[in-house]
């Protein structure tokens, strides 16, 4: 399997559709209401963090420098921080679209598709996943799958992004001095993965009929905000949490 079969086109929508979501979350929520599903944030400082990674991203993409301090200083004190997001998104996705195919800047997962391709990626589910994080802030609690917007095939492209490019990396903290195989397995679809866990890196393969001494089941939606810590809908082990998922 590749790194992803959505394509760019797909992957812009699922930045827009996810901005979308984000800007109605925050507005019903307020900007001053605590985030349920990242309990250190209000929806100010929500806002100000995904501003920034939409900045951030943009000036790698065009080959530029950003200060993410900064950039999430600029959101802490705009007088219209809704704005300010939304801006920030519009010049991430011209950037994306002008990019060349061939574009040549830094990416940081394992399996990483090429540049452009990650970069939109990346993007989509950076927004996504924080738009439900505002969609908490919304509903006072952890959402569950039917409160959201998302579908099946952005889901599924999320859990393979971050089983096969986030937790490979050295920085992820998911370990088990007890050898064990993790498996993921969405319903109604022939996805699935087995996550290999031991003292190492994990290792994360692609099969359709995965199996493991753990089995996470359930819809791709349930999966994919469960597998990101926003919701509770599957069981996961305990030590999941400690994967150390960062955005960058």
């Amino acid at each position: 399997m590749a790194p992803t079969d959505l394509s760019l086109a797909d992957h812009l929508d699922g930045l827009r559709t996810a901005h979308l979501a984000f800007v109605r979350g925050a507005e019903r929520a307020g900007l001053r209401a605590g985030v349920p599903t990242t309990p250190d944030w209000t929806v100010r400082k929500l806002i100000a963090h995904q501003g920034m990674v939409h900045r951030w991203a943009t000036a790698i993409i065009r080959g530029e420098q950003a200060d993410p301090d900064r950039l999430r200083e600029q959101g802490q004190v705009s007088p219209e921080p809704l704005e300010w997001l939304t801006d920030g998104v519009i010049d991430l996705a011209a950037a994306i679209t002008a990019a060349p195919e061939d574009l040549d800047v830094s990416v940081f997962l394992a399996d990483a598709p090429p540049a452009k391709r990650f970069w939109v990626r990346r993007q989509c589910h950076e927004t996504t996943i924080h738009a439900v994080d505002a969609l908490s802030a919304a509903l006072g609690r952890h959402p569950r799958a039917a409160d959201t917007w998302i579908t099946d095939d952005i889901a599924l492209d999320g859990i393979d992004e971050l089983l096969t490019g986030f937790l490979p990396r050295p920085r992820s903290r998911l370990r088990s001095q007890d050898p064990l195989t993790i498996a993921v397995s969405p319903t109604g679809t022939e996805a699935g993965w087995e996550l290999r866990v031991g003292v190492d890196v994990p290792v994360a393969v692609r099969t359709s009929s995965p199996d493991g001494d753990i089995v996470l089941a359930g819809s791709p939606v349930a999966l994919y905000l469960t597998l990101w810590n926003r919701s509770d809908e599957v069981e996961v082990p305990e030590t999941w949490q400690d994967a150390a998922i960062t955005w960058s």
